[in-house]
């Protein structure tokens, strides 16, 4: 039985080298947390987050002072899916194969076709994540970098991280492959080789860093619609940089929900809604949008100020890569195994998932099972914007 799994490791490695070529963008971005432990469905883990250092005055005095301790803090995230994906063959399935001299392929390509699942159902995962941004940058329904020679959208989203306190060691852009065509086809500096400085992108399509950004594709980058809200305003009672909660007076119609991003009057900012709450259909004294942290980088005066929301958009990301968590682990086992003749581990080199293989000897058949388990979170909005499209 040592031998059910150890003869198939080359084709295995084959599969999902080939699988780590499709659009996946966000799972090399993020930050993962990946092992070959195991976790049960809906099993929370915790990722410690370290707070920030509340400075001190210099004081001369005998010793020194009694301080330095901290409370560290820690995001809880939730092994939200557990997923396999099967793969069986029947005694007559493999003779028929083998004869025709095809087995070895189609075993490659169905394994190929297991990973490509499993990798597609966790870039979906956290693409979805958009909502949980802190704000976005650009214009709705227009796709990024679509007027040659202007790389504002790269500038300006870098601005908008920085303002809210991310670092610039590993910022990260995944756009959808409408984005990506529009950098290769009219970015010139890009792609010619006496100003990019290397010819990747010209021959290979290849990105590489832009602006203190490593650049990703992916397929997962999702269409949001928008809400429907209209006409609305704040109430008057005006409110602090880096207030959260927004309280709406009656005026307007239609309704917005996470998501959606707003602008307000007076603000150039944009910011995404981390929640809200009507009572009806159309705005009402008392409803409420919630912003994600840091909330209001602009205070809002002290009367009824205009609520404009963003048209329906593609949701291309940027982040530094400590904003969005990924914990992937086997999936749960019981006590003394179950009927698997084998299992194995596989690390896809390059997107650093790892993967659970198993077999299963059946009547005349042969099962194989490919599976993970994992969660997604957004552990710190303010590090992380939609780049509208």
């Amino acid at each position: 039985m040592a031998n059910t799994l150890t003869s198939l490791i080359p084709t295995l490695y084959e599969a999902v080298d080939t699988v780590s070529r499709e659009l996946v963008g966000f799972i090399p971005a993020v930050a993962k947390n990946s092992s070959a432990a195991r976790a049960a469905l809906n099993e929370s883990i915790l990722v410690p987050i370290t707070p920030a250092i509340t400075l001190q005055t210099v004081t001369p005095g005998l010793y020194a002072a009694d301080n330095g301790d901290d409370v560290i803090g820690n995001a809880s995230i939730t092994i939200a899916s557990s997923k396999y994906a099967p793969v069986r063959f029947n005694g007559e399935e493999t003779v028929g194969l083998g004869n025709a001299g095809t087995y070895s392929p189609i075993v490659r390509q169905r394994f190929e076709q297991a990973f490509r699942a499993i990798c597609n159902a966790v870039e979906s995962d956290c693409a979805a994540l958009h909502s949980s941004c802190s704000g976005a940058y650009g214009v709705s329904a227009t796709t990024p970098f679509t007027t040659a020679g202007d790389l504002s959208h790269a500038a300006y989203s870098r601005k908008a991280l920085t303002d809210r306190g991310a670092s610039i060691s590993d910022l990260q852009m995944v756009l959808g492959s409408t984005a990506g065509a529009k950098l290769r086809a009219v970015q010139s500096s890009l792609f010619k080789v006496n100003e990019a400085g290397t010819d990747a992108m010209l021959r290979d399509g290849s990105f590489g860093k832009l602006e203190g950004f490593s650049l990703h594709e992916s397929g997962g980058v999702k269409t949001f619609t928008a809400g429907t809200m209209a006409s609305a305003t704040t109430n008057n009672a005006g409110y602090a940089l880096g207030a959260t909660t927004l309280t709406l007076a009656t005026a307007g119609t239609g309704v917005v929900a996470a998501g959606d991003v707003i602008t307000i009057t007076g603000d150039t900012n944009m910011y995404v809604v981390k929640s809200a709450t009507f009572a009806g259909g159309n705005p009402a004294a008392g409803d409420t949008i919630v912003l994600a942290s840091p909330g209001l980088l602009k205070a809002i005066p002290a009367s009824a100020t205009a609520i404009t929301v963003s048209a329906t958009s593609v949701r291309n990301m940027v982040f530094d890569r400590n904003a969005i968590q990924l914990v992937t682990r086997a999936p749960a086992m019981p006590e003394g195994g179950d009927m698997a003749d084998d299992k194995m581990m596989i690390t896809d080199p390059r997107s650093g998932l790892v993967f659970e293989v198993a077999v299963y000897r059946q009547y005349r058949q042969v099962k194989y099972e490919v599976a993970l388990a994992w969660g997604a979170a957004m552990t710190k909005p303010d590090h992380a914007i939609v780049l509208l499209g």
